[in-house]
């Protein structure tokens, strides 16, 4: 059977993560020594040399920004619904408003054809009642006030009645014919009036002259214009507020679309942002601590293999071969993987039997078993540095951090089951992992007795047949531990011999190499003193620039010679000292804590 052509087929696989498309040795260490910040400073300056990575960016910036459109879509959406809502209700509410002012039309013109000799319909009732009950009608307002000849004829006419009672009375006459009276007031002196009933209408009714017939007619059609100039008016308030709120939500609607096209580019940035850190923490290289991203172990000890690397370039030939290891010892170990370098040991089947019997259907690192050569010697390093205030200065603190971690991963590639102890001391010491390694920062003074006497427990205890002590600090002991537990700063002689009774506790250790790093000083005292240390404890002394540190360490540790070396007298055997000036004793002291930590 002949197979197809697959050159023919276009590689549809592909990768949109802007982490692929940077250097991987560049992005560790701009993310070791920046964190992320750095990633994206190296993204940026990628950026305008890298027409992948520039394609990528643009694709996800389209992408960011169709979100954007989307959101905007939304919003002015939202707003569109609500205008739409107040026009329905504007709508709503002008037909109502016809609905009402045709039938109040109705009413009036059906007022205008009603015969006021008797009863109104029905629908004219309450306007005939509110008509009926206006204080200023004529049939409501009090009669007038009579004049002097009414009120004198009103006087002789009930005397008259008064006797023709009297003389009724005597004769035993009949009853008096009732006077007329005078019409009764439906709403005198009342604003709101009353509500009639049909009855008491028909009965006004009986009562009104012609003329106040047509003064009821006139009446109902003005309370019915008043109506409707009453709804209309109320209606054209609805339509002032709807048109008010309508314009304000067309204001609001465009005031939220310049805002979301203002954050455009922010929220593409903020996109960027988050999506460069989504992938560093995909790849581990950085972890969530707290609210901030903090770099990983992973992450520090792939840099502390560049800076193996780099170092590894800067020393001899000689040197570069014996850090590869010794002789092969001819014995292998099945043992799982630790490290990349590994896989060319694999066992296959024994890591595809793993594979399967976990259930998984490749093999990944969990399952994966190699065959180790078994090392002929077990092997115990501390490395101790000097934090103090004073290493923080001409970047020394740094290049110590650096130094140590390309020997970290030296003594690792070379043993892997080797013990390392990482010390960090300043007026207290402290054991670090390599990710506290790279984050510690400078402290106070320098407490080298009890730094000294940490890896001496540590190395006593050991028993490896290869113990070794790296210590590096840049000047004198400036504090030491009381038997109280408390740390004494400030009296360097007293330092001094702390640092002395440590130094020959550490050096009834056996085996044991031991050296000391010297960062260079101006101060002429500080070599004198570090000699003096190192052969108290049987060691040696490396005097050396910051730059050079982790050469110097990486040829100690290969068992090299000093590269670099100063020539100068060994320092005098400890005894009595000449009496010193009056005053320059306590000068030098504040000269030294001045140089110090």
């Amino acid at each position: 059977m002949r197979l197809p052509d697959c050159s023919t087929f276009d590689d549809d696989v592909g990768s949109d993560d802007l982490v692929d498309a940077l250097d991987s040795a560049a992005l560790v260490r701009a993310l070791a020594e920046e964190g992320v910040d750095g990633a994206r400073r190296l993204l940026r300056s990628r950026e305008q040399e890298d027409a992948e990575l520039r394609a990528r960016l643009e694709r996800l910036r389209a992408q960011l920004r169709r979100q954007a459109q989307r959101r905007l879509g939304r919003i002015t959406a939202d707003y569109d619904r609500q205008v739409e809502a107040l026009d329905e209700v504007r709508l709503r509410s002008d037909a109502e408003v016809r609905e009402r002012l045709a039938a109040l039309e109705a009413r009036l013109a059906e007022s205008r054809r009603v015969d006021w000799s008797k009863l109104p319909p029905t629908d004219l009732l309450e306007d005939v009642s509110a008509a009926l009950l206006l204080p200023d009608a004529s049939w409501n307002r009090p009669p007038p006030r009579p004049g002097i000849g009414a009120r004198l004829r009103a006087f002789f006419a009930r005397i008259a009645a008064w006797f023709r009672s009297l003389f009724s009375r005597r004769r035993g006459a009949a009853k008096t014919p009732p006077s007329e009276g005078r019409p009764i007031a439906f709403a005198y002196g009342s604003p709101g009036g009353r509500a009639l009933g049909a009855s008491e209408i028909g009965e006004a009714f009986a009562r009104l002259s012609p003329a106040q017939q047509q003064e009821l007619s006139g009446n109902v059609a003005n309370s019915l214009k008043s109506k409707e100039r009453t709804l209309e008016r109320e209606a054209e308030e609805k339509r002032r507020a709807v048109e008010a709120q309508r314009r304000r939500l067309e204001e609001e609607r465009a005031e939220a679309a310049r805002r979301a096209v203002a954050e455009t580019e922010n929220r593409v940035k903020e996109g960027e942002a988050r999506r460069l850190e989504r992938e560093l923490k995909e790849r581990g290289f950085v972890a969530e601590r707290g609210e901030s991203l903090v770099v990983t172990f992973g992450l520090v000890q792939r840099f502390a293999r560049i800076l193996l690397e780099e170092e590894t370039r800067r020393l001899p030939a000689d040197v570069r071969l014996s850090l590869k290891g010794e002789g092969s010892t001819g014995v292998y170990e099945k043992a799982r993987l630790r490290r990349a370098e590994e896989v060319a040991h694999l066992d296959v089947p024994g890591s595809l039997l793993a594979a399967r019997l976990a259930g998984q259907r490749h093999i990944e690192e969990s399952t994966s078993y190699v065959f180790r050569e078994v090392t002929s010697e077990r092997v115990h390093v501390v490395l101790a540095f000097d934090r103090s205030g004073s290493m923080a200065e001409a970047g020394k603190l740094d290049a110590a951090k650096k130094a140590l971690l390309a020997l970290y991963v030296a003594i690792r590639r070379r043993y892997p089951d080797a013990t390392v102890d990482l010390l960090a001391f300043d007026n207290e010491v402290e054991v670090l992992d390599l990710v506290t390694l790279w984050e510690c920062r400078a402290g106070s003074f320098t407490n080298t007795a009890e730094a000294l006497r940490a890896a001496h427990l540590l190395l006593q205890a050991s028993r490896a047949n290869r113990r070794e002590l790296y210590l590096i600090t840049d000047g004198l002991p400036e504090a030491y531990t009381g038997e109280d537990g408390r740390v004494h700063s400030g009296q360097l002689d007293r330092a001094m011999e702390q640092a002395l009774v440590r130094a020959t506790e550490l050096g009834t250790v056996r085996p044991l190499r031991s050296t000391m790093i010297l960062l260079k000083s101006p101060n002429p005292q500080y070599e004198p003193a570090a000699r003096l240390i190192v052969r108290t404890m049987g060691g040696e002394l490396v005097v050396t620039d910051p730059g050079r540190l982790g050469v110097e360490l990486l040829v100690r540790w290969a068992h090299g010679v000093e590269t670099e070396r100063r020539l100068l007298p060994p320092a005098p055997a400890p005894g009595p000292t000449a009496p010193a000036a009056p005053g320059g004793r306590g000068r030098r002291r504040r000269a030294d804590r001045r140089m110090g930590g």
